[in-house]
């Protein structure tokens, strides 16, 4: 287990990494990253929440990133980043977004595509107390492209 509410296998799972027979295993840093940012943003939040919370995407190999076209600075590389979605309707992925944006100490928080009044998912980095830049951006496509503003 990675926390009371993640498993290792719910943290490492990849379609496209058993897909193309990636090994999607973390080392013993991002093991220790996904442990901290469990600790520290997953499992409050999920208090909040009152319910399950699916993960979208936590530990990415280098190689499964570069597979799904991430970017070469992703810290769910690391095991730092997690993205989150309200499929079981206990709290919306905008509710959740606030909930963090007004409660927790992050790295960054991106309200990830969507509109203005729900992203897609959200997606969550946590370095530690004292580097985390509280940055708040959001992920928008312009002319098919990817772009992040602050938000």
């Amino acid at each position: 287990m990675i926390s009371d509410n993640v498993s290792f296998k719910e943290g490492t799972f990849s379609a496209t990494a058993t897909r193309l027979g990636i090994n999607n295993v973390p080392d013993k840093e991002a093991l220790m990253n996904m442990q901290i940012i469990a600790k520290k943003i997953f499992q409050p939040l999920r208090v909040y929440v009152g319910g399950p919370i699916k993960i979208n995407s936590f530990y990415r190999s280098p190689k499964l990133n570069k597979a799904i076209g991430g970017s070469t600075r992703s810290q769910h590389c690391k095991g730092c980043a997690i993205d989150i979605d309200d499929v079981h309707g206990f709290k919306t992925n905008n509710q959740m977004y606030h909930w963090i944006k007004d409660n927790l100490n992050f790295d960054q928080l991106i309200w990830e595509f969507g509109d203005d009044d729900n992203p897609d998912w959200v997606h969550i980095s946590y370095v530690n107390d004292k580097d985390n830049r509280n940055r708040r951006l959001r992920a928008e496509r312009i002319n098919g492209k990817t772009t992040y503003r602050i938000i």
